[in-house]
């Protein structure tokens, strides 16, 4: 009898490829899935969320299809030279350059003067903003990446994949019967008849 057999009773088996790989796989995902809860716990309690750049205006510092991680932050904490998105009524927000700052005395309220570094004059008109969210760091071509995860039939794929490498990993393993009749005999116990 070996070391194994001794200390738990029967023999060790042997994974198969297939199941080591579905075992490593599955830690990733799971290291994955605490590392998200993580970003949007982390997310809420810190007012950071993303935007994806879809036109040139900011090039070449942030290029169509980055993805910005931003902040809130109240509007007369930015300086000259931050990039910030403003949101605008009944239009798109926008995401250029702070060229100016002109904060209301006695008040929660700046004013922005906004140019895309891609642009050749500054944005029309001045923005009166209380919040920015302040662009802390982007990553170009990394839009297209989540745009195309989120297409439903991309999402589906993967559903059905996750759910078949779950299966697979925890789907009961078949045990040889000789292999276990084996053991039963390397026991050393006797029966004895009464």
């Amino acid at each position: 009898m070996d070391m194994t057999q001794a200390r738990h009773g029967s023999p060790r088996r042997k994974s198969s490829v297939w199941s080591m790989l579905g075992d490593y796989v599955l830690n990733i995902l799971a290291v994955a899935g605490v590392v998200c809860i993580g970003l949007v716990i982390a997310a809420f309690a810190f007012n950071i969320t993303l935007i994806m750049f879809k036109t040139g205006s900011m090039s070449p510092a942030i290029p169509t299809g980055s993805l910005a991680v931003v902040r809130e932050v109240a509007a007369d904490s930015v300086d000259v030279g931050d990039v910030v998105t403003v949101d605008r009524p009944g239009q798109l927000p926008v995401t250029h350059r702070v060229v100016s700052t002109d904060p209301l005395p006695g008040s929660t309220t700046t004013f922005l003067e906004l140019k895309g570094d891609a642009n050749a004059e500054a944005d029309a008109g001045l923005y009166e903003v209380v919040k920015v969210r302040k662009v802390l760091w982007s990553v170009p071509g990394l839009a297209r990446v989540i745009v195309y995860f989120s297409n439903p039939v991309v999402m589906g794929g993967i559903t059905i994949v996750m759910a078949g490498l779950v299966v697979a990993v925890f789907w009961p393993r078949r045990t040889d019967r000789s292999e276990n009749d084996e053991s039963d005999a390397d026991t050393g116990f006797e029966v004895e008849p009464h």
